[in-house]
């Protein structure tokens, strides 16, 4: 398995992660943001991305610093760039996301405060990982069919699995 808490494994990836690597390291992405663990996340790790699928950028944030963690975001951002911050609760739990567009890809920076490796957004990552890994190229066809219909990554895995709740049930994998 890669080691997916660094992006040295996208130099060596298809086409897209190639692309995602070079923008991620000529911006400094995870230089710039070193301090808050940052882990690429998402679909474009596991090669079952879609067109207009973004790079999802988790960070460990204790959102009482969150200011300087905002400026270290921006730090890495052109400033012509249109910047859309939220805070969302999850589970209870304040969170932050920065969304920007750059080059060709759509980017969502997630800031959460507990270690970025045991956040569910790395966990179902991991799991989904595992599971193609095991179902092959088939199985990944179909996910990925699903989710040019629509369907978001965990449903669609889901629905292949039979699972009842796929938010849950992957991290139970």
């Amino acid at each position: 398995m890669p080691d997916f808490t660094t992006i040295e494994y996208l130099k060596s990836g298809n086409e897209r992660q190639q692309k995602a690597y070079q923008l991620l390291s000529k911006h400094c992405f995870f230089e710039k943001l070193k301090a808050y663990s940052p882990i690429l996340a998402g679909t474009i790790p596991i090669e079952i991305d879609i067109e207009g699928s973004d790079l999802d950028i988790i960070c460990k944030v204790d959102l009482k610093f969150e200011e300087n963690f905002l400026n270290d975001v921006l730090s890495c951002i052109p400033h012509d760039a249109e910047i859309k911050v939220e805070y969302p609760v999850l589970n209870g739990e304040k969170c932050i996301t920065v969304n920007f567009g750059l080059e060709e890809f759509p980017i969502e920076i997630f800031g959460q405060n507990r270690p970025s490796t045991m956040q569910n957004a790395y966990r179902h990552m991991i799991s989904e990982y595992k599971i193609l890994q095991e179902k092959g190229e088939d199985f990944k066809q179909k996910i990925i069919q699903l989710k040019q219909q629509g369907m978001k990554t965990e449903p669609a895995f889901g629905m292949l699995l039979g699972l009842e709740n796929p938010y849950e049930d992957l991290l139970k994998l």
